[in-house]
């Protein structure tokens, strides 16, 4: 467990800068009942959110502003929880690090299997997503042990700035009619599917999510490979 501890962070993401900032303001200005295990609960809250607009977008396209408020919620008390127990120095390494990321792989499942039920995706390809999500997060996690690495970022891109093009998706999503409703037919192996906009976006994402792990894999590999050679 003292590999964990010692776990360096690597945040390398666009708005690492600006956000860290504005986590340290907002950390400062909780008040003294507010815990970080509360605020892991409000991130768990927000991804009920998540899950509940997205799956009521198919009754009213306006309740894909719940899920949008719900992303807001979310990264408030999931980027929200660990700075505080920094700014506080109340840091619980091993219980922090439990909770944090096992709560993380609920909300992560919510959220995909609300966008999955929305009528927007199909759940086929949301699912497809979160395997491949959960699957670098194993990896973060192994690396974090054996490499004393903790990575939150990969591509500049990490937790937040995927929260953030989420929301610009739905609002494209609420105003565009025509980006909502659009309907791709295709037949793969002789059977007819109806894929729409999200699905698209779905699919590349994967490709994306898929060279990333790849790519990681075989990094990781090598590295383990020259400090544990063959004997």
């Amino acid at each position: 467990m003292s590999d964990i501890k010692q776990a360096e962070r690597i945040q390398t993401s666009i708005l690492n800068a600006a956000e860290k900032k504005a986590l340290v303001w907002l950390a400062k200005r909780q008040p003294k009942w507010m815990t970080s295990d509360i605020l892991t609960g409000i991130g768990f809250f927000g991804a009920v959110v998540i899950a509940a607009g997205y799956m009521l977008t198919g009754r009213n396209p306006a309740f894909l502003w719940l899920a949008s408020l719900g992303l807001v919620i979310n990264w408030y008390g999931d980027s929200l929880d660990g700075t505080l127990a920094r700014v506080r120095n109340t840091q619980r390494p091993i219980y922090g690090y439990y909770l944090d990321h096992t709560v993380d792989g609920i909300n992560e499942s919510l959220m995909f299997i609300g966008i999955g039920l929305s009528g927007l995706m199909h759940l086929s390809v949301s699912l497809g997503i979160l395997v491949l999500y959960l699957l670098l997060t194993i990896n973060v996690s192994v690396n974090a042990h054996l490499k004393k690495e903790f990575r939150l970022t990969y591509a500049k891109l990490g937790p937040t700035e995927f929260r953030i093009l989420g929301i610009i998706a739905n609002t494209l999503l609420f105003f565009i009619r025509p980006f909502r409703e659009f309907t791709l037919d295709i037949s793969v192996c002789g059977k007819d599917l109806t894929l729409y906009s999200l699905d698209l976006v779905g699919l590349a994402v994967i490709l994306l999510l898929l060279v990333i792990h790849l790519v990681t894999i075989a990094g990781d590999a090598r590295y383990y490979a020259k400090i544990d050679p063959k004997k």
